[in-house]
C-alpha cells in the first residue's frame, strides 16, 4: 500500500494537529508564531483500518505507538506552519504505508555457472598459496 492510498483512505478529520513554538530555523519569527507541527492517529479507534491492518501496524511500529494507541509524528524544520504540517503528514502517511507493505517472498535459486566458477578459483588460488608455506621436511641421519 502507498502512502497516496492511504492519504485517500484516511481523512483529515481523523489526524489531531497540535501547534506549538520551533525551535528550527525562522529567526525572530519562532519566537511568535506557533510553526512546530504533531500530528496524531489514533490506530486502535480508527474505522478506516481493518483488525487485520491494525494488528500489522501493531508488530511492526510497537516502538512508535503509545500504549493508548496513538502513532505521534512531529516537524519543526520547515518555516512556516503550513509546510511542517504537510512534511508531518507525508511521514506519517509514509510510516503507516511501510508498515504495511508485504515484502514477497524470496524464491530459491541455484547459484550461477560464473559464480560457482569464481567460488572454486579463489579456492584454488588459496590451496596453492597454503601449499607454497609447507617446508619440505629434512631428514636427520644420526
Amino acid at each position: 500500500m502507498t502512502p497516496d492510498e492511504l492519504k485517500k483512505r484516511i481523512p483529515a478529520s481523523e489526524l489531531e494537529m497540535i501547534t506549538s513554538r520551533s525551535s528550527g530555523p525562522g529567526g525572530q519569527n519562532v519566537n511568535k508564531v506557533n510553526t512546530k507541527v504533531e500530528i496524531r492517529f489514533n490506530v486502535k479507534d480508527s474505522p478506516f483500518l481493518s483488525d487485520a491492518e491494525k494488528d500489522l501496524i501493531f508488530s511492526r511500529l510497537k516502538n512508535r505507538i503509545s500504549a493508548s494507541g496513538i502513532i505521534s509524528v512531529r516537524s519543526q524544520s520547515g518555516r512556516s506552519q503550513a509546510r511542517n504540517r504537510e512534511l508531518a503528514s507525508e511521514r506519517l502517511f509514509a510510516i503507516l504505508a511501510e508498515s504495511l507493505s508485504t515484502e514477497p517472498e524470496r524464491i530459491p535459486s541455484r547459484p550461477t555457472r560464473s559464480s560457482v566458477e569464481k567460488r572454486l578459483g579463489e579456492k584454488r588460488k588459496r590451496a596453492d598459496l597454503k601449499k607454497t608455506r609447507k617446508t619440505s621436511r629434512k631428514v636427520h641421519d644420526n
